[in-house]
Formats: structure tokens, C-alpha cells, sequence
């Protein structure tokens, strides 16, 4: 029952970190094709900061138990950008950098050393840590991840054409990545090398 308690306490703990990261960065990819002129996220309530919005329920339980997971996509209509390809990439980094600038803006709270409970100040190192792996982790160039469509959108149209034909097989990588754990070799450096960078930028 003990363990069971502890369990329970640690997922709660991380809850809000993890709600922040989400919320973020799902409300960053309808804001700005918001901006870009496409109401499709807004239309959908999409364009909300209400958590339920945004929220897979398997995917969620996914990142609280084994810190990779998913959210619901944003729906975009990439045919009312006045320039399909540049809004499709610019929506697609809208989610990763939002959650990199909000890594940046708990570092720098931090770095004021006005936090002086330590619950609050551990839900914001896990907040921190929550950010920068989703920014990192949605930057992989495979899809589902935001990291394909950003290199879709940089490649010429018959090679893109050909990208989004056999997507469906690349998924298959990211599959192998998660279960056999090789994720986290390839990411845990880039996270400790982008938390180094952060710092250096509030130092």
C-alpha cells in the first residue's frame, strides 16, 4: 500500500510541470496558424489554455508513467496559409520553441533565488525538465513529431510529396526508438546540453 501511496504522490507531483508543457505547447501551434490566418484550431477550441482540451488521456498517462507520450494534434488547414510550406513550418516550431522560452522563463525565476518552498520549487525543476524534453523530443524529424513536418516543409514540393507518401513506414522508427529505450541515449545529452545553454543565456 506504501508503494502504491508514493506512486501515486510522485505522478501528482509531476502533474502541473507536465500540464504546463502540454498546454504550452499545443495552444502555441493554434496561435500562431491563428496569426497565419487559419481559424481551424480556434474553431475546434482549440485555441484554449484549458488543459481537457488538449489532453489524450492515453497518451497523458503514458508521459506521467514513462515521461514519452502524446497529446491530441492541433487540427491545421494548411491551405489557408498565404504560403502553405513557410506556414507549415512556422507552426510546426511554434510548439518546441514555446516550451524552450518557458524553459527559459522558469530558469530565470529560478535564478532569482526567490523561491523558497520546496515543493513549489521542485514542481518548477520539474516543469523545467518537462519543457525542455518536449521541445527537444518534438523535434525529432519523424513523424508524428513536429521535427517531420518542419523538414517537410524545407523540402522541395516532389520530394515532400514522396515524404508524406511513406511517412507511415518512418513512424516505425520511432516505434523501435521508445522500446528499446535507445530514446534516451539520444536525447538525455541534447537535454543537458540545452538546460547548459539556457543557463548561460540567463547568467
Amino acid at each position: 500500500m506504501k508503494g502504491c501511496i508514493k506512486v501515486s504522490y510522485d505522478v501528482l507531483f509531476r502533474l502541473p510541470g507536465l500540464l504546463l508543457a502540454i498546454v504550452v505547447h499545443e495552444f502555441s501551434h493554434g496561435f500562431a496558424a491563428y496569426l497565419l490566418g487559419d481559424n481551424t484550431a480556434k474553431n475546434s477550441g482549440r485555441l484554449s489554455l484549458n488543459p481537457i482540451k488538449h489532453i489524450d488521456f492515453i497518451g497523458f498517462t503514458f508521459m506521467l508513467l514513462f515521461r514519452f507520450g502524446w497529446a491530441k494534434p492541433v487540427p491545421i488547414n494548411s491551405h489557408n496559409f498565404r504560403n502553405r510550406k513557410m506556414g507549415i513550418f512556422i507552426v510546426s516550431l511554434a510548439g518546441p520553441l514555446s516550451n524552450f522560452l518557458t524553459a527559459l522563463l522558469i530558469l530565470y525565476i529560478l535564478s532569482l533565488n526567490i523561491i523558497s518552498n520546496n515543493l513549489i520549487l521542485n514542481m518548477l525543476l520539474i516543469g523545467l525538465w518537462y519543457n525542455i524534453m518536449l521541445g527537444i523530443f518534438n523535434l525529432i524529424p519523424l513523424p508524428p513529431l513536429d521535427g517531420s513536418k518542419i523538414l517537410a516543409s524545407l523540402l522541395p514540393k516532389k520530394v515532400e510529396d514522396y515524404f508524406y507518401k511513406y511517412e507511415k513506414y518512418l513512424y516505425l522508427i520511432l516505434i523501435v526508438l521508445l522500446l528499446s529505450d535507445s530514446i534516451d541515449k539520444i536525447m538525455t545529452p541534447v537535454i543537458n546540453f540545452s538546460l547548459n545553454l539556457l543557463l548561460k543565456i540567463i547568467s
